[in-house]
């Protein structure tokens, strides 16, 4: 792994960089806060519209069938009653309309790791998914933990200054996003960044808890999927497990080119 950096990051605030901030745990959560102390160590323009309440879960879904409200917090800071996708639309769309539009989308810092199949339920994702295909660079940040472990916010601190800086600095695609995951570590025990894909666990059937309420109704929450085995040490899960940063970039063209063109063969 490349070696992580010592210090929290040398760098100054880059010059004319507008960021917007956006997660799915809610514009009060610890993350946010986070995250706008990463933001202000690159940036002097930083702004926040994330929603007004947790979003876990929410992937990218739309609020298709309800009214979306915007409160504005402060000059620079709102809240949306909506989804992670719902609060990217709306700064894009209302609150930089007659403005210049960010440069950086910065989405998190989640309470948790999204990691291998977590991604398609992320609304962490999805805000820099959204933010993507608005044709915004966009990175998403979550920082890892077990329970009952308190949360080490300040080892994604530490490190994701220097991370983000040097992406944004180098650049990349436009349909690409990139998915940053922090370990589970304190911040002086980060074991390096690996650039590496995705992975998959080997997941047992989930567990779902079946209850029965005052009224003799049933009802369900969903619990966890068993874990089998452990992850390849190559992918994000690995990298994550072993104490590493984990830095993946995504692409919005899901399209699967070896089985397009077989079926071209057959189909066409």
């Amino acid at each position: 792994m490349a070696k992580a950096k010592s210090k929290k990051s040398a760098g100054k605030p880059i010059p004319g960089l507008r960021v917007v901030l956006s997660n799915d745990d809610g514009v009060n959560a610890p993350g946010m806060k986070a995250l706008e102390r990463i933001a202000r160590s690159i940036s002097d323009d930083v702004w926040v519209v994330a929603p007004a309440t947790e979003q876990s879960g929410a992937s990218h879904s739309l609020s298709l069938h309800d009214p979306l409200r915007l409160h504005q917090l402060s000059k620079r800071r709102f809240a949306v009653q909506g989804t992670p996708t719902d609060s990217v639309i709306m700064a894009v769309n209302h609150v930089f309309k007659d403005t210049k539009k960010p440069d950086l989308l910065l989405s998190g810092v989640n309470r948790g790791a999204n990691l291998g199949e977590d991604l398609p339920y992320s609304g962490t994702v999805a805000a820099a998914m959204e933010g993507c295909i608005a044709g915004i660079p966009s990175i998403a940040l979550s920082q890892a933990y077990l329970r009952p472990h308190p949360i080490k916010w300040a080892t994604a601190e530490k490190h994701a200054p220097d991370l983000v800086r040097k992406i944004v600095t180098e650049g990349f695609p436009k349909d690409v996003m990139i998915n940053i995951n922090f370990p589970d570590v304190v911040a002086d025990s980060v074991k390096g960044v690996r650039v590496c894909p995705h992975g998959k666990r080997n997941l047992r059937d989930l567990q779902m808890d079946a209850r029965v309420d005052a009224r003799g109704m049933p009802y369900y929450w969903i619990g966890v999927r068993p874990l089998h085995g452990e992850p390849d040490p190559k992918t994000d899960l690995g990298v994550v497990r072993d104490g590493g940063i984990s830095v993946t970039p995504l692409r919005l063209n899901f399209t699967h080119q070896a089985t397009r063109r077989n079926l071209a063969k057959i189909l066409e």
